[in-house]
């Protein structure tokens, strides 16, 4: 990860860590960069935006960089991130721009860069483009004359979308009541329209973005909201999405959660009977609960860990041809229909998986066991320095041994924290608690939790 850039973009409060002017430039560098590979040929990017209020501000930076180096802004105005994703790689752009701070309060915001594949822009260019933001020259030139790039709004890119969408199911939801939790983001219109034209019965909340309510107390951060909606109306099942709608929890017609990690024991378990899953694999990631391999593990279906960040699951499922892969946090990829985690796409794939089993999401999830997992976030003076500490090791071997096979700890550092975060898995949450305790007392003892 790069000082601006980390694993999803570049992040941070609006007008403090992230400004105007940073989107200006980053602009102005993407306009550049690609008109010079297009060799003359005008370029186009795509933007993307979700309901925070500083959105506005840092499409139109974004778009009058680009356009002052040359290339067209094309305009998709309020929408999801793998709805950009989507346009990118169907039609014919150069890059794609989101701007979301994902599942973060309304003050801060983001700039995600996508390719011409709709995926994550290659870490080379990114490069190039920090360099540029610290740049005390500005040695990009200009557009003038014809050169100049325009904006054009774009709404039509959205609409085919929404079409994609809609072609993805395979049976009519007529008679299936639907609660939708739209985190007042960027699914707030597309999702009810979605599920209106299947022809489901679509009770939607926090659907009412007024520039600072999204992710607030609503979507699948606070998945508990829906929940109780879902089970005190009698729903069939419930989906809620972050402020970007790439992350998607469920609930089933019971109020139970059913996060990324039993969707994607749900998926795998419908894709191996039917003959698609491909290599008989499954990505997840460290963080995925041990009951979802023990339940994989039950089905004869092989996975593999990679680091935090569905980047890293994307790359690994590409890298490998797997199909399937996810966080436990909602992002899931069906790579067959997505080049990234698609709140909807899960949403529409789960619904087929419980109408072509005539079943409910509560049946399909049945026997699958979740186990109780705790993280403790610790600020440190150096998390290299924890991470290194004999003692400390010694202490989370011990936990690991202390609980065999019936549980697991994990002891990593945060990539954009100065935090080293110590997550335990047992049967019992008092039993995560004291093996954490156990962890967090060498770190102590040896002085390396911040003061």
């Amino acid at each position: 990860m790069g000082k601006y850039f980390g694993t999803d973009g570049f992040r941070g409060e609006a007008n403090k860590e992230l400004t105007a002017i940073h989107a200006f430039k980053v602009g102005r560098f993407l306009g550049y960069w690609f008109s010079n590979l297009n060799s003359g040929k005008k370029s186009k990017v795509v933007i993307g935006k979700d309901t925070r209020r500083s959105s506005y501000m840092f499409e139109y930076a974004l778009a009058s960089g680009i356009a002052a180096s040359g290339a067209d802004a094309y305009l998709l105005h309020v929408t999801t991130t793998p709805s950009v994703s989507y346009v990118v790689r169907t039609e014919d752009f150069d890059c794609g721009i989101m701007i979301s701070a994902s599942h973060n309060p309304f003050y801060d915001n983001g700039i995600k860069l996508l390719n011409s594949k709709g995926e994550k822009l290659e870490e080379e260019v990114i490069e190039k483009i920090e360099e540029y933001l610290d740049s005390e020259t500005d040695y990009i030139p200009l557009a003038t004359g014809e050169n100049i790039g325009c904006t054009v709004d774009y709404f039509a890119g959205r609409n085919r979308y929404v079409g994609y969408l809609i072609t993805l199911a395979t049976r009519s939801y007529r008679n299936m009541h639907v609660g939708l939790d739209t985190s007042n983001g960027s699914a707030w219109m597309i999702a009810k329209n979605v599920f209106d034209t299947l022809g489901a019965k679509t009770h939607v909340i926090n659907n009412q973005p007024d520039g600072t309510n999204i992710n607030k107390d609503c979507g699948s951060t606070h998945i508990e909201v829906l929940a109780k909606y879902v089970k005190k109306n009698g729903l069939d099942v419930g989906f809620a999405f972050d402020g970007d709608a790439d992350r998607c929890i469920a609930v089933d017609g019971n109020g139970r959660i059913i996060d990324g990690d039993i969707i994607m024991y749900v998926f795998a378990k419908y894709m191996k009977a039917n003959g698609t899953l491909t290599n008989n694999t499954v990505v997840t990631t460290v963080m995925s609960n041990l009951g979802l391999y023990k339940a994989l593990d039950e089905l004869g279906i092989n996975y593999v860990q990679t680091d935090v960040g569905d980047k890293y699951v994307y790359e690994c499922m590409m890298k490998n041809g797997h199909c399937l892969g996810g966080e436990q946090s909602g992002h899931v990829i069906l790579s067959k229909y997505a080049a990234t985690g698609d709140g909807l796409i899960t949403a529409i794939k789960l619904m087929e998986v419980i109408l072509e089993n005539k079943t409910t999401l509560a049946e399909l999830a049945k026997d699958i066991k979740i186990y109780p997992q705790i993280t403790k976030n610790v600020r440190v003076d150096s998390k290299d320095a924890v991470l290194s500490d004999e003692l400390v090791l010694e202490a989370r071997d011990n936990v690991a041994k202390e609980l065999g096979s019936d549980g697991r700890i994990l002891l990593r550092k945060s990539g954009t924290e100065p935090v080293v975060r110590i997550m335990v898995e047992a049967k019992t949450e008092k039993t995560c608690r004291d093996c954490i305790d156990k962890v967090y007392r060498a770190m102590v003892d040896r002085k390396l939790v911040k003061q």
